[in-house]
C-alpha cells in the first residue's frame, strides 16, 4: 500500500509524456529514427523552396528535432516536430502551424514517413 502513491504518480507522468506537444497537429508515425525523418523533411523543404531550412535539436543526439518551414525561425516559427515514438520504435511527427500554410508543408512531411 505504501507504494500506491508512487505508482499513481508514475502512471500520471507517463500519460503526460505520451501527449503531443501543445499546439501541434499529429501528422503520423515512421519506423525510422527521428534524425532520419527530420533530415528527409529538411531536404524536401530545401529542395522545393530553394531556401535555407533551420533544424533545432530539442533532445541530445538528434532524438527530437524541430525542422522549421523555410522562412520561419526558432523558437516559435512553423515547424515539423519530430519526436521518438510514444509507443515503441521509430518516430512520431507533428506540425506546428503558427500561421503558416500547412497543406504543402504536411505533404512533404507525409512523404518522409
Amino acid at each position: 500500500m505504501k507504494y500506491l502513491p508512487l505508482i499513481a504518480l508514475t502512471v500520471a507522468i507517463s500519460a503526460c509524456a505520451a501527449q503531443p506537444p501543445a499546439g501541434v497537429q499529429s501528422v503520423g508515425q515512421s519506423q525510422q529514427a527521428p534524425k532520419a525523418v527530420a533530415t528527409c523533411i529538411a531536404q524536401k523543404w530545401a529542395d522545393s523552396s530553394q531556401q535555407q531550412v533551420v533544424s533545432q535539436d530539442t533532445l541530445a543526439n538528434d532524438q527530437a528535432v524541430d525542422v522549421y518551414v523555410p522562412g520561419q525561425q526558432p523558437p516559435n516559427g512553423a515547424a515539423a516536430v519530430v519526436r521518438p515514438s510514444y509507443s515503441g520504435k521509430g518516430s512520431w511527427v507533428g506540425f506546428r502551424a503558427n500561421g503558416a500554410a500547412g497543406s504543402e508543408a504536411t505533404g512533404a512531411i507525409s512523404s518522409c514517413l
